[in-house]
């Protein structure tokens, strides 16, 4: 990641924390950290700096919890952030779709005939409407923090359920938690070969021949 993308993905960490203040619940910094998929070592590092420029105040509460809380100056720059923003999301928006409708037009060509979701966000609904264009079906859509919720016309289930399903390829579908997504099905015993991600190589030249591939070692 060079230097202006590093700064991009700082100031969207900065407003999706902001954003989430902004809902003035009582959220602990683990909470933040599993909400966003943000490592709660960092969560703390943005507080902090957060903190020091005035955009975000300590708030005490009974029992000894503490919460953070919006300030003026905070919801300013919330603001300026989701302004600043708007022209680069546009923009991922086109790219993003036009990366999944690749995936699922490459993966189709090669035999492959149905797809499940792993992640729940505004990416995964980008997916599906590039998915719509392909003649590949939705198998199952996997999210632990939104299990029992619909996506679109499918019931989303837990990763344990899902993953106990009929085998497939298994398409990452959040930006938000999909580094922690994959490591989990890996660790679930899923085959790295069939974890895939929007923008990777062609699928034919990632997995040559038509067969589906399995998983294996479901917990």
């Amino acid at each position: 990641m060079n230097d202006a993308e590093e700064k991009t993905m700082d100031s969207y960490r900065s407003l999706l924390l902001l954003t989430e203040l902004a809902s003035e619940e009582t959220l602990s910094q683990r909470e933040l950290s599993r909400r966003l998929g943000i490592a709660l070592g960092l969560v703390n590092s943005y507080l902090k700096n957060l903190v020091a420029k005035g955009y975000v105040r300590i708030a005490s509460f009974p029992r000894n919890r503490y919460g953070y809380l919006l300030t003026p100056q905070g919801i300013a720059e919330k603001s300026r952030l989701a302004y600043q923003h708007l022209s680069y999301f546009t923009s991922l928006y086109k790219i993003t779709r036009q990366d999944y409708l690749d995936l699922f037009r490459r993966l189709h060509a090669s035999g492959v005939r149905s797809v499940s979701f792993c992640g729940v966000d505004e990416v995964a609904e980008i997916a599906y409407l590039s998915l719509r264009e392909t003649g590949l079906e939705l198998a199952a859509v996997m999210d632990d923090d939104h299990e029992g919720e619909s996506f679109f016309d499918t019931r989303v289930s837990s990763l344990e359920r899902g993953l106990a399903g009929e085998g497939c390829r298994i398409v990452i579908t959040s930006v938000k938690k999909g580094d922690s997504l994959a490591a989990e099905l890996l660790r679930r015993g899923v085959e790295e070969r069939v974890i895939l991600r929007a923008g990777a190589p062609a699928a034919s030249e990632q997995y040559p021949g038509n067969e589906t591939g399995k998983q294996r070692g479901r917990k």
